[in-house]
């Protein structure tokens, strides 16, 4: 019985490639009292290993907060997992703005303490008297509102890509080291203000808008759904945008662009920008901006002497690190004395610029696999292919991938199907098309997919 990965992320990327299927990314929460959350993490495990389920995901006895990318045909097969249990049945699924196949490349399900550490004595108040919950109309509106404050839930490096007009946006970079904050704040406005809450997805708004209740704040409301849910109903409904900039997101993409502003800065040259790195050093892996000049120069390093450590030998990196605490590596958070262009707090609701291509795509290509390599002519600089999925098109842009071949790609011009000159091949036919470097048996054939 399988209940652990046994695929690394580079194996599990080209399986999602070979497949050529589109996947969702998509998250959710639900606080219930769970007896055996280990069981209930090896159940999970079962029920989403056979559906290709990727994900990271936290349940402990108070319940289970999800981020995951599944296969859109294996979808509801999904979520009729979840409604094996009362507690999720009809349970909210925010489903990315923006999708990446590589968005999980494993599924990872952890028992934890709690799923969001909080740091709160759940048994000192009713964690279940919580704030009213406001669709993305209601949001807007209550904002207009003078008697309102609102506040930003999330860290540091979260709220500085992105955060709605007006938020109050603590220089943290925990959530719980918010609460404190935050209530000593607004000590002074817990009878006659509209305490207005919102984070990424809505969770830890459920139990933050419980404990300010207790706290003696008589009017408090919270993003239902979070950033995530807001962006998905303005645009249903074609509301106004009252979040400026872009939405981080904890996986690979890093972020879901809401609006083009552009409202931080690249940590090394103050350009604008808002495209989240990760020190390339496996000794630091400090998560910061960096422009894509900065990437290119600095090598994607947050520092040049990050930069000298990833040019020594691995066997030198692995000496320098020894000893040395280098846990939470994909998204450190921690601040750095050598961005000289960091800002978090305080933020502007102005923007820098405009966005004038989308996120960052760390794969720049997204593609689909043909078929193989079948046979080279090297006089004639022939390749002949056997297409087994989808179908090829004059026009097409393809890519050639083996270990000895690399990348090659090109735009298809002219090509024989089954002898014959034609514009379209399927399934189960042989192209052969003129190819300027040379093919493997062991190479495939993918359709680049605008």
């Amino acid at each position: 019985m399988q209940l652990y990965n046994t695929l690394s992320a580079e194996e599990r990327k080209e399986l999602i490639d070979l497949a050529g299927k589109q996947r969702l990314t998509l998250s959710f929460y639900a606080y219930a009292k769970i007896e055996n959350p280990q069981k209930f993490r090896d159940d999970l495990f079962l029920a989403w290993n056979v559906l290709d389920a990727l994900g990271r995901i936290y349940v402990a006895h108070e319940g289970i907060n999800a981020q995951m990318s599944v296969p859109a045909e294996n979808f509801e097969a999904f979520r009729e997992t979840l409604e094996a249990y009362d507690f999720m049945r009809g349970i909210r699924l925010n489903v990315a703005v923006e999708h990446d196949d590589h968005s999980f490349l494993k599924l990872t399900i952890k028992v934890r303490h709690k799923i969001v550490a909080d740091g709160l004595n759940d048994e000192t108040f009713d964690v279940t008297n919580i704030g009213v919950h406001l669709k993305a109309k209601e949001f807007n509106e209550i904002l207009d509102d003078p008697n309102t404050i609102v506040v930003d839930f999330r860290n540091h490096y979260e709220s500085e890509v992105g955060h709605f007009t007006g938020a109050i946006t603590p220089d943290v970079e925990t959530f719980r080291e918010s609460l404190p904050i935050i209530n000593e704040q607004l000590k002074d406005f817990k009878e006659d203000k509209n305490l207005v809450m919102y984070c990424t997805g809505g969770i830890r708004c459920e139990k933050a808008s419980a404990y300010f209740k207790h706290q003696g704040f008589k009017n408090v409301f919270q993003l239902e759904g979070g950033i995530i849910n807001y962006a998905k109903q303005i645009k249903e409904e074609g509301l106004e945008s009252k979040f400026i900039g872009k939405n981080f997101v904890f996986d690979h993409r890093l972020g879901e662009r809401i609006t083009d502003d552009i409202v931080a800065q690249c940590h090394q040259c103050g350009k604008p920008c808002d495209n989240h790195t990760n020190c390339l050093n496996d000794g630091c892996h400090l998560l910061f901006i960096q422009c894509d000049e900065c990437k290119a120069a600095m090598e994607n390093c947050c520092s040049t002497e990050c930069q000298e450590i990833t040019h020594l030998p691995l066997a030198e990196q692995v000496k320098l690190r020894r000893g040395k605490q280098v846990g939470n590596k994909v998204f450190r958070k921690g601040k750095s004395e050598k961005l000289k262009f960091k800002h978090s707090g305080e933020l502007s609701d102005k923007p820098l610029a405009k966005a004038t291509t989308d996120i960052r795509q760390k794969i720049k290509n997204k593609k689909v696999i043909l078929g193989k390599a079948q046979h080279y002519f090297v006089k004639a600089k022939v390749g002949v292919f056997e297409i087994e999925n989808n179908e090829l098109n004059l026009g097409d842009t393809i890519l050639v991938s083996g270990p000895t071949t690399g990348n090659e790609q090109l735009i298809v011009e002219k090509m024989f199907v089954n002898g014959t000159e034609s514009n379209v091949a399927k399934a189960g036919d042989k192209i052969t098309i003129i190819l300027p470097f040379r093919v493997r048996l062991s190479d495939k054939l993918f359709k680049i997919l605008s």
